[in-house]
């Protein structure tokens, strides 16, 4: 079965055009609205209600680099005004100086911390924050980043033991996700620098898993599966609608798979990494395209992921994935951690990327 533009299951198969992101406001909408409901189509994407934050500790002040659409909600500072800053802008006169000296020692230490501080919004607001910050790691073991998961506290929420569990279980999961991206990294040289656009592409596309995670916590539904259909069909659309220009179109064909919570994290930015390559790469110099997506469970139990495209063709000197690239080496590391088969196809126009996931690694 494949889902329909308005959810439900059985109709026919998605088809639209991608625009540019400075179309008019309703345009956009009805854009959104093909591959989600009405509701999430004036939402947007990646709002998931509990603010991130990344830093980089090993550049001078430990600025920002990264922070999600949640945290622009909870503090009203745009993502453009605090890029570059140490995360201090949010304190004031009431913040403790207990609060800031305890975070700053478990920089400097690398270690995580769980606590309660006063901050500040844009409009000087103030609210009590519960901040959980944690390192993140390479492959040798360095700290490149310092995670930061914030949720504003209303009074009855102070002593909520089940919250700070749950902000926990999602620390722990960005932890370990963000960790396996940083994997593919390990041989970066001064030739190839980390492109913080790419790291925030992959951020938004781990964003969308958070938020089926949470979704599934929040109606006990996690012990059954992540739906991979309704949450790639979020990936693929963002995709589209941030790297999409006039004349490519864009059409998709999804099933409904319920896999494990690790299998939809590696599928998802899998088919990130393969459908920006092919909005990037396979038209350059063409006018107009067309981009496939198709997900299928297949007979046997496994899935197949199917990325199709009628433009210039994979090169004949590249292999697929390049590991000269970080993406490369990413969906290598991706593909081995599901078991996964990638097979690309030059065809007489264009190119076909098919990945086949055995049953095993999906199961919940």
């Amino acid at each position: 079965m494949t889902n329909d533009q308005d959810g439900t299951t059985g109709g026919p198969r998605q088809n639209f055009r991608a625009e540019p992101r400075h179309k008019e406001l309703d345009a956009t909408k009805r854009k959104l609205a093909a591959v989600m409901d009405e509701k999430d189509a004036i939402d947007g994407f990646s709002n998931a209600k509990v603010a991130m934050v990344l830093t980089d500790p090993r550049a001078d002040d430990n600025p920002i680099v990264y922070v999600n659409a949640a945290f622009e909600k909870m503090t009203g500072y745009s993502r453009s005004a605090v890029i570059g800053r140490n995360c201090r802008f949010l304190q004031g006169d009431e913040t403790r100086k207990t609060d800031v000296d305890n975070l700053r020692a478990a920089v400097n230490d690398g270690r995580d911390l769980s606590i309660d501080i006063q901050n500040y919004r844009a409009d000087g607001r103030p609210f009590v924050n519960r901040l959980i910050i944690a390192p993140i790691t390479d492959g040798n073991g360095d700290i490149i980043y310092y995670l930061g998961i914030q949720k504003p506290l209303h009074d009855t929420e102070r002593e909520d033991g089940e919250l700070n569990e749950k902000l926990s279980s999602l620390q722990s999961r960005v932890q370990e996700d963000l960790s396996l991206v940083l994997k593919s990294l390990g041989e970066t040289t001064e030739d190839e620098p980390l492109e913080f656009e790419a790291m925030t592409r992959r951020m938004e596309c781990l964003q969308l898993v958070y938020e089926a995670m949470l979704l599934s916590d929040s109606q006990g539904l996690r012990s059954r599966g992540i739906d991979l259909g309704a949450l790639i069909s979020r990936v693929a659309a963002s995709i589209a609608y941030e790297e999409g220009r006039p004349g490519i179109r864009y059409q998709q064909q999804i099933e409904s798979v319920v896999v494990n919570l690790e299998a939809s994290v590696r599928v998802s930015l899998l088919l990130s990494e393969v459908l920006f390559n092919a909005f990037h790469h396979a038209f350059d110099r063409l006018e107009e395209g067309l981009i496939e997506l198709r997900l299928t469970r297949l007979a046997a139990g496994g899935l197949r992921l199917v990325v199709t495209d009628d433009g210039v063709g994979l090169p004949s000197n590249i292999c697929f994935p390049d590991m000269t690239t970080i993406g490369g080496r990413l969906i290598a590391t991706l593909a081995d951690g599901l078991d996964a088969t990638i097979t690309p196809v030059r065809g007489a126009a264009g190119t076909v990327v098919m990945l086949d996931v055995p049953a095993g690694m999906m199961d919940v």
